[in-house]
């Protein structure tokens, strides 16, 4: 499968009613980049891809940036979070930060290659958290909400992620990274309760990511009645 038969089959998988849907959900991206096409079968084409073009051709793919649909974007990183070997894991992943431009793209990316180096990928991530490109910060956030928040938890993590400055960005970008901040936090109260709550308890994040922190973890099924009811005297 070369490039242009890849976008050939984007195309040919475009559903229109997704679009106008999936349109509506990222606000200030423009509709014209998007096809249409579910995340299912993006990853099921970006497999293919990876498979069956030869190496020249998927380099090809990772360099030609920025790409011009949104479901190119999300392949390149469905590609990317397969690689096996770190080095090259980590080098594609930072190539193509700077060219995320939504939560989308964003999230829910599992790159596990880099955990053959957990020291190099924690210092990564908390770097990203001081870019000044908001979907690098968030991307940070992300990973270390995904791979730092249980056995290689440490305490230095809450302290980094309270004080990323959400100031520095405007509109939506200023929203997202706050809201990551937020998941992020409301995940730590589920993983990490006895560090986490004081963040909360002396207000010790923004008024408005504080405020989502509590309703975000009084949504989780994974914190208790008894939680919930101390997290929301804390409002």
């Amino acid at each position: 499968m070369t490039r242009t038969e890849l976008e050939k089959r984007l195309l040919a998988e475009q559903d229109l009613k997704y679009r106008e849907f999936h349109t509506a959900l990222l606000p200030g991206i423009d509709p014209k980049t998007f096809i249409g096409v579910r995340v299912p079968t993006l990853r099921k084409l970006a497999q293919e891809f990876s498979k069956n073009a030869s190496p020249a051709e998927v380099e090809e793919f990772l360099q030609s940036l920025p790409h011009r649909y949104f479901e190119e974007n999300q392949i390149h990183l469905f590609i990317v979070e397969k690689i096996c070997d770190f080095e090259t894991c980590l080098r594609q992943v930072e190539s193509f930060l700077p060219y995320i431009d939504n939560w989308a793209v964003c999230d829910g990316k599992s790159p596990k290659a880099l955990l053959k180096d957990t020291t190099r990928f924690e210092s990564k991530a908390l770097e990203w958290l001081k870019s000044d490109k908001a979907y690098t910060v968030r991307f940070g956030v992300n990973m270390l909400m995904a791979f730092f928040l249980d056995e290689r938890f440490r305490e230095e993590h809450l302290k980094r992620v309270a004080t990323v400055d959400e100031n520095r960005f405007e509109g939506a970008d200023r929203y997202y990274v706050q809201m990551v901040v937020a998941w992020y936090f409301a995940t730590a109260l589920a993983k990490q309760w006895n560090v986490a709550l004081p963040y909360i308890q002396k207000k010790k994040l923004s008024p408005w990511i504080h405020a989502k922190t509590i309703q975000k973890a009084c949504e989780s099924y994974r914190i208790t009645a008894k939680e919930k009811a101390l997290l929301r005297t804390y409002k």
